[in-house]
C-alpha cells in the first residue's frame, strides 16, 4: 500500500467558480442519470482523470463506495482524514478493507500540530467549541489533501436525511466538483453490496453504532432507530462536520 506523506500531495489550480458551476451543468446533462459503477468509471477515467480523489471514513457503509471504486481503478486516490480522535476499530477496519479490496493509494492526513497545540492543546475542544474542533481537526486537513484535484467522490446518500435530502449525483464543491455515487442509494442497496462481495462490517456496527466518527462526538443509538446519523453529535445542533462545505 503507497500511503502518502502531505509533502508529496500534488500541487495545482483548480477551476473558477463559473467554470465548475458550467462544468457540473455539462456532466448533469450527460450523467446526471447514472450512479454506482456506472457513474465513478466515466469520471475517473473520462472527465477527470489524474484530477479526481475520494474521501473515505471508512465507516459503517463506508465498504460499500470503496468496493466499487477498487473495480474501476483500485489505485484512485482515497484520502482518510486520521483527526487523532477516532475509534481504534476504524484504523484496523481501514487496514483490513485495503488489504480486502486491493487498494493502493491512500492518503492519510492529520491535523496541522502546531495548530493543534495553539488552539487545542488539551485536546479537549472538542466540549467547548465542536465547530472549531472539526475545522482543526477535519477542515483544514481536507482542504491541504484537496489541493491539485479538480473533483472527489463522496459516499453520502440523501437516505440520510438533513441537508442530504436532495443531494444530487453531481454538485459544485466551491472550485471544484463533487460526485456522489450513491446518492440516490436505499439501505437495502447498500446492503447488497456488502452481501454480493462479501463485505465485512465495521466491527462497532454490532455495538449499537450506525454512523462513525470521532470517538467523543458518536454514540450508540437504541435498536431500531431510522436515523442514521442519530449518533454524530447527538443532543447539539449540528449534523455535519463541515468538510462538505468547503471551497
Amino acid at each position: 500500500m503507497n500511503v502518502m506523506r502531505e509533502e508529496d500531495i500534488l500541487t495545482g489550480g483548480s477551476m473558477s467558480l463559473e467554470e465548475a458551476t458550467d462544468r457540473v451543468a455539462s456532466l448533469m446533462s450527460r450523467y446526471g442519470n447514472l450512479q454506482g459503477a456506472a457513474l465513478i468509471e466515466p469520471m475517473v477515467h473520462e472527465e477527470f482523470n489524474g484530477k479526481i480523489t475520494m474521501t473515505s471514513s471508512f465507516g459503517t457503509e463506508a465498504a460499500a463506495l470503496l468496493a466499487l471504486v477498487a473495480e474501476v481503478d483500485a489505485n484512485l486516490p482515497i484520502i482518510f482524514l486520521d483527526t487523532r480522535k477516532l475509534f481504534g476499530e476504524t484504523h484496523t477496519y481501514r487496514e483490513q478493507l485495503v488489504d480486502q479490496l486491493g487498494l493502493t493509494n491512500i492518503k492519510i492526513m492529520r491535523p496541522d500540530e502546531n495548530k493543534l497545540k495553539a488552539d487545542d492543546p488539551d485536546g479537549m475542544l472538542f466540549a467547548s467549541d465542536v465547530a472549531k474542533c472539526c475545522y482543526l481537526r477535519k477542515v483544514e486537513p481536507l482542504q491541504r489533501a484537496l489541493t491539485g484535484y479538480d473533483a472527489w467522490l463522496t459516499g453520502r446518500k440523501r437516505f440520510h436525511g438533513g441537508e442530504r435530502d436532495a443531494l444530487p449525483a453531481i454538485e459544485t464543491a466551491g472550485t471544484r466538483i463533487k460526485i456522489n455515487p450513491l446518492a440516490g442509494y436505499k439501505p437495502e442497496d447498500i446492503d447488497d453490496i456488502f452481501e454480493h462481495r462479501a463485505l465485512p462490517r465495521h466491527p462497532l456496527q454490532a455495538e449499537g453504532f450506525l454512523s462513525i466518527g470521532c470517538m467523543p462526538c458518536t454514540d450508540r443509538v437504541d435498536p431500531g432507530t431510522t436515523d442514521v446519523r442519530a449518533g454524530r453529535w447527538a443532543g447539539q445542533d449540528k449534523t455535519e462536520c463541515g468538510i462538505h462545505y468547503i471551497i
